[in-house]
């Protein structure tokens, strides 16, 4: 039995001659991306196109905001898809005057463009006219130059200053002695921002009036590495540091789901089944470490909640362990497959799994026990951090962030990859946009793991020993045709990761793209925050499940 499909009644599939001629005029050229069609417009059309698509032909996702630069120009590409249809999709080309790289801003359309295009402008120079706060994200105001620009020296000095934050506020309270407005800085170093973020909050008395993450603190320019790297060997190793969360074969999957549909390499239906039991098993582990810090967060449980959360991740990891080799950077998927089939003696292998799965219904009804129906917890977040479901929508908010404020997308069913399509799952949607429901979901997304690991198990127990292929006959040097370009993504443990890739006919890509749910989703927080207690907002910040490495790369 499959996995029951979204109900995409009322939802129009539009041919590109259709987009072409809803956007009419607006378009000055045509591209032919691996994964949608491309449909080039004026750097001054941007709000204009994005409208049109969104409002009379549903393009409700702006899932991803690329930037690069070519000889000749600059070019920002907008990923647009349908949170009802996955896979409808389409790229806005937007070229840039390479004497003065200057763009329209698409923030008006949808919001989440605002921290996306600031990363384009911070590490490629594009500047986006009529943007609300154009200014660095990634790196402090003070760099020099654009580090993915083709004419970047990196070999120059930069000079970072060690200076005190001022406070913004500090006039404001010296006119007025009776206000309470106060500037108030969270983080970086602070166990409740789960990594190295700051968070720029200025409070009314306790209340929360506004709230700025500040991030950047681990950007290691991650593309660029990968654009460095070959795509057959030296890529794959990356992913595992982005989301580091016991996530690493989700972010393998990423990079590998790209590369393969740009090589048009097919992977064994043997090693897909491995895939997806690995990458469900991944997913349990990041999230029990969520719900272990999420109690943390809320109302300091360290003995209970969070050892046994850490119990039962510990249980997932050694599994892990023994099936790649490692505990956290596991390197195990490979392009056309995966390095190795499973540990032998394999049926120690599933007896361990399995006693994993058994043991896991009573574990849960612990967890429910303690936390759900703990009435500390339901003060802390029922109708706190509220993110509604049309909100989310525009931020471009995915994985269990966008289930828990109703939003039913998944892109394991909604644009299938490996075998979940031949699985009997469940998409978890809650509809309380609050924290609670986020947790809910998390919690919920654990047994649905589980139902897939088991009928994976199932399948690998009585596969043909003969027919047990890992990997498909991959070319040692994979050399794309160029300018061949594409976009893929995988439902990853916090959401929508997705890789663009455009090749040069090297064995190196011209351009590697990161798109971090993590990025996206820190990007609601002021939304959730805004007139909440600060309490309530490091209740919010934990709801988010957020790591740093992949928010920053």
């Amino acid at each position: 039995m499959s996995v029951e499909l979204p109900d995409t009644t009322g939802v129009i599939e539009q041919s590109p001659e259709e987009i072409a001629e809803l956007l009419g005029d607006l378009v000055i050229g045509r591209e032919e991306h691996l994964n949608a069609p491309g449909f080039v417009i004026k750097p001054d059309t941007v709000v204009d196109a994005l409208s049109r698509l969104r409002d009379q032909a549903g393009f409700d996702h702006l899932s991803c905001v690329t930037a690069q630069e070519y000889e000749d120009r600059y070019e920002s590409i907008y990923h647009l898809t349908k949170f009802a249809d996955r896979t409808q999709e389409i790229s806005i080309v937007v070229p840039a005057d390479k004497e003065n790289p200057v763009s329209q801003s698409a923030n008006s359309v949808f919001r989440t463009a605002d921290w996306h295009e600031r990363e384009a402008y911070d590490l490629v120079g594009i500047e986006y006219d009529e943007h609300p706060d154009l200014r660095r994200i990634l790196l402090p105001d003070t760099w020099q130059g654009h580090p993915l620009g083709l004419e970047y020296d990196q070999d120059q000095p930069q000079v970072v200053s060690l200076r005190e934050h001022a406070n913004p506020l500090l006039e404001d309270q010296k006119a007025d002695n009776q206000s309470e407005t106060m500037f108030l800085n969270i983080g970086p170093h602070h166990p409740a921002t789960h990594g190295v973020l700051h968070v720029k909050a200025v409070l009314d008395g306790e209340q929360v009036i506004d709230l700025e993450p500040d991030i950047g603190y681990l950007h290691r320019c991650e593309e660029q590495m990968c654009q460095s790297s070959t795509y057959r060997y030296q890529i794959m190793p990356y992913p595992d540091r982005w989301d580091y969360i016991s996530a690493g074969l989700l972010n393998e999957w990423a990079y590998a789901r790209a590369a393969e549909d740009m090589a048009d390499i097919d992977v064994p239906e043997y090693a897909q089944v491995i895939r997806t039991m690995g990458a469900e098993l991944c997913r349990m582990a990041a999230h029990f470490l969520a719900l272990g810090t999420f109690a943390l967060d809320v109302y300091g449980d360290f003995t209970a909640i969070f050892m046994y959360s850490i119990r039962d991740r510990e249980k997932v990891q050694n599994i892990l362990e023994d099936l790649t080799g490692q505990r956290l950077m596991f390197n195990y998927f490979r392009l056309g497959g995966v390095v190795w089939d499973l540990p032998e003696p394999r049926e120690d292998f599933f007896e361990m799994t399995r006693d994993f799965l058994d043991e896991l219904p009573t574990a849960l009804e612990e967890y429910h026990d303690m936390i759900t129906s703990n009435e500390i917890l339901q003060m802390r977040t029922i109708d706190t951090g509220i993110l509604p479901k049309e909100v989310a929508k525009s931020y471009g908010a995915t994985g269990p962030v966008a289930r828990g404020s109703g939003i039913d997308y998944d892109l394991r069913r909604d644009d299938p990859y490996g075998y979940y399509d031949k699985l009997d799952w469940d998409v978890v949607v809650e509809d309380g946009c609050d924290n609670y429901s986020r947790l809910l979901v998390r919690m919920r997304e654990v047994e649905q793991s589980a139902k897939i690991v088991e009928q994976c198990i199932d399948l690998l127990e009585d596969w043909p020993e003969d027919e047990r292929n890992i990997q498909a006959n991959v070319p040692r040097t994979i050399k794309p045709d160029d300018d061949t370009e594409i976009y893929r993504a995988v439902e990853g443990a916090k959401g929508e990761l997705g890789i663009y890739m455009r090749a040069d006919g090297t064995e190196k890509p011209a351009r590697f793209k990161i798109r971090s749910p993590c990025f996206s989703n820190l990007q609601t927080l002021p939304e959730m925050s805004n007139g909440e207690y600060v309490p309530d907002a490091v209740a919010s910040l934990g709801s988010l499940d957020i790591v740093l490495g992949e928010v920053d790369r």
